[in-house]
């Protein structure tokens, strides 16, 4: 058998594209893709409605062609992420990854999205997610909004890392708002850098997941990659740039203006941010919405809106987002009664 994590043998292929596959699968990820006690695979015949027939490592897959592809898509996404470490330790991999699968096919995603960097590819795990990816190799300006665990700033810290690898770009600028989020932090001490780095350090973290942090350092040292407060962008011409501006929900409407005014030649400009976790002390000062409704007819820029299905972190944060939006409602209902 040739050295493969999937072998497949197509055995063969009616008019009807009603046929069979042999899917052989490594001892390594058999608990994983088969599950505890064999229970995925009563999953895929429920789920696609095919026959599968299984001998020790090998799976006999027959019926429906699409569907049987579908299944072996989602087999190898689930391999993939597994030799990455990028499963969550609380759900059923395989059967996320089959459910994300049928959607995908459903709603015509033709590819997954790979973005490839120096420690891993990175795949987008929804429609939309995918669409970001796309999107981010395409438009001059792109905002991506949306609930926290959507993969906004990593799937956009990702893809600059890929376009810089692939001489796209001659750097990466990564930005925030120094805003404290409802805390005093005080006085700092050390120089500069030692007093803005609390703020910054969500984005070095995405940074140090995609490359090493040895090869990291040199490339902010030789300034091909820098990290720097949102105020420092003022006055700049930022050219052959891969630009992020995070928690872009914590920028007035006359910074974000004059972040995107500093989009030169040759650059991309991404901005990021959650409308409802402002730290601003009125939620009226921020700008992200208010940007977005004057610059989205522009061709060359892109509005994505990451909902709750798109959240990848763990399952809990779905429920304590929907739990508080639940709370929010109530409240705005219970003051907009009294008024």
């Amino acid at each position: 058998m040739k050295n493969k994590t999937i072998e497949e043998n197509h055995l063969f292929n009616f008019e009807q594209k009603l046929g069979s596959k042999i899917v052989n699968i490594e001892n390594s990820h058999v608990l994983e893709v088969f599950g505890i006690n064999n229970e995925n695979l009563k999953f895929f015949e429920n789920n696609l409605s095919i026959k599968i027939y299984q001998k020790g490592n090998q799976l006999n897959l027959i019926g429906d062609l699409r569907k049987i592809n579908i299944l072996i898509d989602a087999i190898k996404k689930t391999i993939y992420e597994k030799k990455n470490f990028l499963r969550n330790e609380n759900t059923n991999l395989m059967q996320e990854n089959l459910k994300m699968k049928i959607l995908s096919d459903k709603e015509n995603i033709k590819n997954i999205n790979i973005t490839r960097t120096v420690k891993s590819d990175v795949i987008g795990k929804s429609k939309m997610q995918n669409t970001y990816l796309e999107i981010l190799r395409s438009k001059q300006i792109i905002f991506a909004i949306g609930p926290a665990g959507t993969g906004k700033t990593f799937l956009a810290v990702a893809a600059a890392v890929s376009q810089l690898l692939e001489n796209n770009f001659d750097r990466i600028i990564l930005s925030r708002p120094a805003v404290e989020a409802g805390e005093k932090l005080g006085f700092l001490p050390g120089d500069l850098k030692d007093k803005v780095d609390p703020y910054l350090r969500p984005l070095y973290d995405a940074l140090y997941d995609l490359i090493p942090s040895d090869v990291a350092l040199k490339k902010i040292e030789s300034s091909e990659i820098e990290i720097a407060p949102l105020a420092f962008m003022r006055g700049r011409t930022l050219n052959n740039s891969f630009v992020i501006l995070d928690e872009a929900q914590n920028a007035t409407h006359n910074q974000i203006k004059m972040f995107l005014t500093r989009c030169g030649k040759n650059s991309r400009m991404v901005v990021i941010g959650d409308p409802s976790q402002t730290d601003l002390s009125r939620r009226a000062d921020s700008g992200l919405l208010r940007s977005i409704k004057i610059l989205q007819e522009i061709d060359e820029v892109a509005v994505i809106n990451f909902g709750h299905k798109d959240i990848v972190r763990d399952k809990m944060v779905t429920k304590i987002i929907n739990a508080y939006d639940s709370y929010d409602d109530q409240i705005k209902d219970l003051f907009d009664k009294k008024s």
